[in-house]
C-alpha cells in the first residue's frame, strides 16, 4: 500500500525521468549490496534526452504541405509509462481521444500546442497543466513546474522531429518565439514565458540542468505582459482568430482582469 500511495503522490514524470523507462521498484531478497541512493537523483537531474526511436507520430486531417498561417496546425504530446513511447499527433485541434481515461485525468502530464500568425509573425504556443484539478497535482505544483521546464526542450525537439516536412518545406517557422503556458491554481506557477526562437529551445546548449534557464528569452517582466494579440476587427494578419486550446482562454480572461485592476489603482 505504501508503493501505491506514492505512486499516486507523485505522478510519473516526477519519478527519474519523464521520457526513459521507469526504474524497477521491486528489490530482490537477495540482493546483499544496497542500491546506490544518489542514482535516481542524477537521472532526475542528469540532462534530457529525446530519442527518436521512442516517438510515434499520428497525421489528423493536416497537410504537411499547408502553412501553419493558413490552415489550423496543433500538436498533442503525451506520455506512456508502460511502454515508454511518446505519441505526437498532429492535428487541426487538440486530439482529445489521446487525453481521456481517468489515468490520464489524474497525471495530466500532457503538452499541447498551437501555431499562431499575429501580425503576420508566427509564433508557437505551449500548454502545461501545472496544478489544479485535484489535490495530487497541487501537492507536487513546484516539482511538476521543474520537471516541465527540463523536459520541454525533450517536447519541442519531438514537434520538429515529428512535423519534419513542415519544417522542411517552411524552414523559416524555425524562427518563431516559443511561447509556454504553465497554468496552475496557485499564482506562483501560473505565467507565461517566452523561450526564444524554437531553433534553439528545440536543441538547447549543453542539455545541462541549467540549459532551460537559457533559453527563456524575453521572459516577461509583469504578470500583465503577455504575447500580442491578434486584431480585433477581421484581418488577414492573423490566424487563427480564436485559440484553439480552451486552456489559453483562462490567460486572456485574467489578462483582462489584471490589466482592469491596474488602471483602477492608477486612477
Amino acid at each position: 500500500m505504501a508503493a501505491l500511495t506514492a505512486a499516486l503522490v507523485l505522478p510519473s514524470e516526477f519519478k527519474p525521468s519523464f521520457y526513459q523507462p521507469r526504474i524497477s521498484q521491486f528489490v530482490s531478497r537477495r540482493r546483499t549490496k544496497k542500491t546506490h541512493p544518489g542514482f535516481p537523483v542524477a537521472r532526475l537531474f542528469g540532462p534530457a534526452i529525446f530519442e527518436a526511436s521512442k516517438l510515434k507520430v499520428l497525421f489528423l486531417g493536416v497537410d504537411e504541405k499547408k502553412h501553419p498561417g493558413k490552415l489550423p496546425r496543433t500538436y498533442t504530446l503525451t506520455h506512456s509509462d508502460i511502454t515508454s513511447k511518446i505519441t505526437l499527433a498532429i492535428s487541426q485541434t487538440i486530439n482529445n481521444s489521446q487525453l481521456q481515461g481517468w489515468y490520464n485525468r489524474l497525471q495530466r502530464d500532457e503538452v499541447v500546442a498551437e501555431w499562431k500568425k499575429v501580425k503576420d509573425r508566427m509564433s508557437l504556443h505551449v500548454h502545461c497543466h501545472i496544478s489544479g484539478g485535484h489535490f495530487l497535482l497541487d501537492l507536487c505544483a513546484k516539482l511538476r513546474y521543474f520537471i516541465f521546464c527540463k523536459e520541454l526542450p525533450v517536447v519541442l525537439k519531438a514537434f520538429v522531429h515529428g512535423d519534419g516536412n513542415l519544417f522542411n518545406n517552411y524552414p523559416e517557422l524555425q524562427e518563431a518565439l516559443v511561447w509556454v503556458y504553465f497554468h496552475s491554481n496557485l499564482s506562483e506557477f501560473n505565467k507565461v514565458e517566452c523561450w526564444g526562437p524554437l531553433k534553439n529551445t528545440a536543441a538547447p546548449p549543453g542539455g545541462g540542468v541549467g540549459a532551460e534557464q537559457d533559453m527563456r528569452q524575453g521572459e516577461p517582466s509583469s504578470k500583465w505582459e503577455r504575447p500580442e494579440a491578434p486584431c480585433i476587427e477581421d484581418c488577414t494578419c492573423c490566424f487563427p482568430t480564436m485559440s484553439l486550446i480552451p486552456w489559453s482562454q483562462e490567460f486572456a480572461h485574467e489578462n483582462v482582469q489584471n490589466t482592469q485592476e491596474g488602471l483602477q489603482q492608477q486612477i
